[in-house]
């Protein structure tokens, strides 16, 4: 063995503080693992293979070491070509710590980019404003302020609330369509619904950012975008895909919903000991109804709402439409390609296409019902 070749077996190989890997996600036929640098927002997938050796660069591991596990698991050892070509792409990403100390002399450090958002030159019609400076300060303020709500004591309790509100609702849907057709004829009632529906979605995007924040996630903006003629909030967690586990990942992204729902809990309670006679029954019972709609069309899976996301986390995948899509057109021409597709894959895809199309009949036939009540009622 050459001195360089005992100076590369014995190189201990770390990866900087705030690099972020990902658990395995399926990607078409393949499974990936996305790996991120906070510090600069670029992202990139690697292999199971590169994953399992890059995983293992903590400093306390020779390559030596590291090329061992890899034998023990994949019945080949790397040979130093291939761990140059390892290095130097982690080196030229900037990924690695001490680079210059390494015995690679193709190890770059790269050029360190601070995470910094670059947002599209703003127009009239579209365009997105940061509105606080910190916010991870901001989020983690918010959640010494309400975390509490998300242990088990207080999230079991609110839910059978919600889950009872959405059985008097069912219970008595005919005054709650009622009561919403009549505040969407009513223009003053109409504007303090509206008023309260987009307060709902600015709770809505903090309850995404203090979840993430209860599970060690990092907000990296909080701000106001606009769409014309939407105008909204939103709140973006940088390393939402890296947080430990998938339960984890689930609960921020349906937090949203959740807090929509909960939102509404008052209007319900007080459309409960309000008059039936009383205008302000139906209109209470109207704001009910919207905002549950609202709600629940976030956790319709298809991108980029918030079901999607939920999705993709239990099928355990990333670009999960497009992947599904791919699957679906290769299997019904009875591609060969589909066969590559390991079994996992193919549950996986052939659910979500599957499910999701049910939904949208649901919601078709939901809607469809809604138009007969109306027009054999009015």
């Amino acid at each position: 063995m050459t001195t360089t070749q005992a100076q590369l077996a014995e190189y201990r190989p770390a990866l900087r503080k705030r690099i972020l890997i990902s658990s395995g996600l399926l990607h078409g036929p393949r499974t990936v693992h996305l790996i991120k640098d906070a510090d600069s927002g670029r992202s990139f997938e690697v292999g199971v293979k590169e994953h399992f050796l890059i995983s293992r660069m903590d400093g306390s591991r020779s390559l030596e070491d590291i090329g061992t596990d890899y034998a023990q698991e994949y019945g080949r050892r790397l040979g130093d070509t291939n761990w140059h070509r390892i290095l130097g792409m982690l080196g030229s990403r900037g990924l690695l710590q001490d680079t210059e100390r390494a015995p690679v002399t193709s190890i770059s450090a790269g050029p360190r980019v601070r995470n910094k958002r670059k947002h599209a030159r703003n127009s009239f019609m579209r365009g997105d404003r940061r509105l606080v400076t910190d916010a991870d300060a901001t989020t983690a303020r918010l959640h010494r302020a309400t975390g509490f709500l998300l242990a088990p004591y207080a999230m079991v309790p609110l839910l059978l609330m919600v889950g009872a509100m959405e059985v008097v609702m069912l219970l008595h849907m005919g005054e709650f369509v009622l009561g919403a057709w009549g505040l969407l004829r009513n223009p003053i009632l109409l504007a303090g619904a509206g008023c309260l529906m987009w307060l709902s979605t600015t709770f809505h995007e903090l309850a995404h950012g203090v979840t993430a924040r209860h599970y060690g996630g990092h907000v990296t903006e909080i701000g106001l975008r606009w769409r014309l003629p939407l105008i909204m909030m939103y709140c973006e967690v940088d390393n939402y895909l890296y947080l430990r586990t998938r339960g984890q990942r689930i609960a921020t992204a349906v937090a949203g919903a959740v807090m929509n729902l909960l939102f509404l809990l008052p209007f319900c309670a007080a459309w409960l000991f309000v008059p039936s006679d009383d205008a302000t029954h139906d209109a209470l019972a109207g704001l009910v109804f919207l905002g549950s709609a609202q709600a629940l069309a976030m956790l319709v899976p298809l991108p980029p709402l918030d079901g999607y996301k939920i999705a993709a986390q239990l099928a355990g995948a990333t670009q999960l439409a497009a992947s599904s899509r791919a699957y679906l057109v290769l299997a019904v021409r009875r591609d060969p390609a589909a066969t590559a597709y390991p079994r996992r894959a193919r549950i996986a895809y052939t659910a979500y296409v599957l499910g999701t199309v049910l939904v949208i009949c649901a919601l078709l036939a939901a809607v469809a019902a809604l138009v007969l009540f109306l027009l054999t009622t009015l």
